[in-house]
């Protein structure tokens, strides 16, 4: 069996899918993208897939190796979201050739579903209270929330005062029993994420997430001096070697890997794998599609220190089209309970409604982050 051809189709709201076909007919799906730069990543997975066509696509192992160490220069965000997708792709065919689902070929499953969390609020998180309440009512367990909007290095309390008002919403809106993830999005510099992340221990935080960009862990350790709140990140970490420091120096309780954006499910479950042995949970990050979503519940299925998912059902990011809407059958994730099903077809398991795909990859999309600023007009993190 060969790799004889791929496509990639950028399609609304703000994701980039690729198709692998071999001569025997099987194809595969992977999402290779980095939000706001899906034309940038296109382009490395072109120069990728020059040294795959014509290649044995189940020769998975190596063909990461090439594609990773096959180059001087390595890592980082693009090169890794390229790898990402093809990886999930060539999984996606494997499984298919073996009529056998992904976490089957990982070692079988741990568990038979897999906790989701679902996002409320927006960039700016207002009205979340009610937001809360409406996640709850259609079982959700667990939410996940933006802390802040910009901050400064040293800021105001007003801002902190505002944060804490938000969360006590969603508290009283949601009871005891919601988990609440904060996500501080790296917005927050060491001195007020040290504040923030004291004063939301009332609200019995599930996890603060980036409390500081990737770039600063080692202020972690600080901050972990003034909370028991379970801190979470690496959603913008892209190896095993990014996150082999950071799980070493023993302040991070709980990893974030992106299954599109950290070498996809081969490196993925080794970096969850090297993290169960630090005793550190999993939670991995996914605002994305349901490629991303699909291959994130395989390798959650085989991980026994996976224990919630992200999933972007009706994100704020999803304004042209939901998690869904590229799906032949809609009902493959089903939530009920907080929970989310794992897909039992073969490969990642879900189809890929493709007429659809090709009307909407025509129109396409070209989203980028807003870029905000601070009141003294120096450029802020979003």
């Amino acid at each position: 069996m060969k790799i004889i051809r791929f496509e990639l189709f950028q399609v609304p709201p703000r994701w980039l899918f690729l198709k692998i076909e071999t001569d025997s007919g099987f194809i595969g799906w992977g999402e290779p993208v980095i939000e706001g730069k899906a034309a940038t990543v296109a382009a490395a997975v072109t120069e990728l897939m020059e040294n795959l066509i014509g290649k044995n696509p189940l020769h998975i192992e190596d063909h990461w190796q090439v594609m990773y160490r096959g180059g001087f220069y390595r890592g980082g965000p693009i090169l890794m979201s390229a790898i990402a997708g093809i990886d999930q792709a060539l999984w996606d065919i494997k499984g298919k050739y073996h009529d056998a689902p992904v976490y089957q070929l990982l070692g079988g499953p741990v568990r038979d579903k897999m906790r989701v969390y679902s996002w409320i609020g927006g960039d700016r998180p207002e009205h979340v209270g009610a937001a809360a309440a409406d996640m709850a009512a259609k079982g959700f367990t667990a939410i996940k929330m933006n802390a802040t909007d910009e901050m400064a290095y040293v800021d105001s309390y007003v801002k902190i005062d505002a944060v804490l008002a938000r969360v006590a919403a969603v508290r009283a809106a949601g009871g005891p029993g919601l988990d609440i993830g904060i996500d501080f999005h790296g917005r927050v510099h060491k001195p007020m994420a040290k504040v923030l992340a004291k004063e939301l221990e009332a609200y019995r935080i599930m996890f603060i997430e980036e409390p500081v960009l990737p770039q600063n862990n080692e202020a972690l350790r600080e901050i972990a001096r003034h909370t028991s709140i379970p801190i979470a990140t690496g959603e913008r970490m892209f190896s095993r070697w990014d996150f082999k420091q950071l799980l070493i120096d023993g302040y991070v309780d709980i990893i974030q890997p992106d299954l599109s954006h950290a070498g996809g499910i081969t490196e993925c479950k080794k970096i969850m794998s090297m993290a169960e042995a630090f005793d550190v949970a999993a939670a991995p990050h996914c605002p994305l599609g349901p490629i991303a979503l699909a291959a994130c519940l395989q390798v959650d299925a085989s991980c026994h220190n996976a224990f919630i998912q992200e999933q972007s059902l009706g994100i704020h990011y999803n304004k042209e089209n939901d998690l869904l809407d590229y799906l032949v059958d809609k009902s493959v994730f089903k939530y009920e309970n907080g929970y989310c099903d794992i897909p039992a077809g073969p490969g990642l398991g879900i189809e890929i409604n493709e007429e659809y795909l090709r009307s909407r990859a025509a129109i396409g999309h070209n989203w980028h982050n807003p870029i905000w600023r601070n009141e003294d007009g120096s450029v802020a993190e979003w």
